[in-house]
C-alpha cells in the first residue's frame, strides 16, 4: 500500500498513524511485544516514565532487526517532576533505559499538578531539543486552552489524549487542525467498552472486520489523528495493523461519531478541567 496511507505529516514531520501503546506492559511481555510489533511492520512505539517500562521497551528495540532511524519513539515526562533540572534528569534516564541517543517525541504526560510554570518545562525541553536529545516536543492530556498556551511557548507537534467514539474531542481537534498539531488517541477502544456497541458491531460485520479494526479505522481516517492502542498478543497486534486496506463510508463514520457520550475511562485526581 502507498506509504502515505499509513503515515501523517504535521509541521513537515512524517509520523506513522498507528503505534504500539505499552501502558500496562512490562518485563519480558513488553520486550516481546516491541520485538513482535516491529517485525509485523509497526514503526511507532509509545512509552512513558510513568509506565516504568522504558528499559523493557529499550531491550525490545535493541533486539529487533530494525534501524533506529526507522522507528518513531515517544516517551513522556512524569508530571510531578517538571522543573527544568528534573526535565533534564528524566530524559537522561529515559535515554539510558531506552538505549538510544535521542527520542523522536517527548511529551509532558499531564499538566503540572504542583504549579510548575509551563514556560519553565517547555524551555528546558527546547534546550534538550536544540542539543539533539529530542527531535520533537509535545504534550499529553492538555485541553484546548492549555494546548493553546503551550503553542505560544514552543513548537508543539502533538497532544496525546483519550479519544474514542464515546469521547469526542471537537474543541481540541479544531485547534489542532488550525495549528497543524497531531492528536494521538490513547485508550482508543475505551478500554473495550466500544467493542460491545451494537452499532459498531453491525458496521464491523458489514465490512467483514472486527469492531476493533472499525474503531481504529474511524480514528485514523480523521485528518491529523494517530492512535496508540495497547495490544498484549501477537494476534491483536497483527489485527490492529491490518486496518489500511478497507474503507468506511461517510454514513459509517457519521454513525460512529454519533455514539459520543462524554465517557472518560482515565480521570485521575490531578486531571485538568477538560473541554
Amino acid at each position: 500500500m502507498p506509504r502515505e496511507a499509513t503515515t501523517l505529516t504535521v509541521q513537515g514531520v512524517e509520523i506513522p498513524k498507528l503505534g504500539l501503546g505499552t501502558w500496562q506492559l512490562s518485563g519480558a511481555a513488553c520486550e516481546e511485544a516491541v520485538v513482535d510489533a516491529l517485525a509485523l511492520g509497526y514503526r511507532h512505539i509509545d512509552t512513558a516514565r510513568m509506565y516504568a517500562n522504558e528499559a523493557d521497551v529499550g531491550r525490545g528495540l535493541a533486539a529487533a532487526a530494525v534501524d533506529r532511524g526507522e522507528v518513531f519513539v515517544t516517551t513522556k515526562l512524569l508530571p510531578q517532576n517538571l522543573r527544568a533540572g528534573e526535565v533534564r534528569r528524566q530524559l537522561e534516564g529515559s535515554l539510558r533505559e531506552l538505549q538510544m541517543g535521542y527520542v523522536d517525541l517527548l511529551l509532558i504526560h499531564w499538566p503540572s499538578p504542583d504549579g510548575t510554570p509551563l514556560s519553565e518545562t517547555l524551555g528546558a525541553m527546547r534546550e534538550l531539543q536544540e542539543q539533539g536529545a529530542v527531535r520533537h516536543l509535545g504534550v499529553s492530556n492538555f485541553p484546548s486552552a492549555m494546548l493553546h498556551e503551550a503553542l505560544e511557548l514552543a513548537p508543539i507537534v502533538c497532544d496525546q489524549v483519550e479519544y474514542h467514539p464515546y469521547l469526542g474531542q471537537s474543541a481540541l481537534l479544531n485547534l489542532a487542525r488550525q495549528r497543524d498539531v497531531m492528536i494521538t488517541a490513547y485508550s482508543p477502544l475505551a478500554q473495550g467498552a466500544v467493542l460491545r456497541d451494537p452499532l459498531i458491531r453491525g458496521i464491523a460485520e458489514a465490512h467483514g472486520r472486527s469492531p476493533t479494526q472499525v474503531v481504529l479505522r474511524w480514528l485514523l481516517d480523521q485528518p491529523g489523528v494517530a492512535a496508540v492502542p495497547k495490544a498484549a498478543s501477537h494476534e491483536h497486534r497483527a489485527a490492529n495493523l491490518d486496518v489500511f486496506d478497507f474503507e468506511l463510508s461517510d454514513a459509517d463514520r457519521e454513525a460512529i461519531a454519533g455514539r459520543e457520550r462524554g465517557m472518560r475511562t482515565i480521570e485521575p485526581s490531578w486531571a485538568p478541567d477538560w473541554d
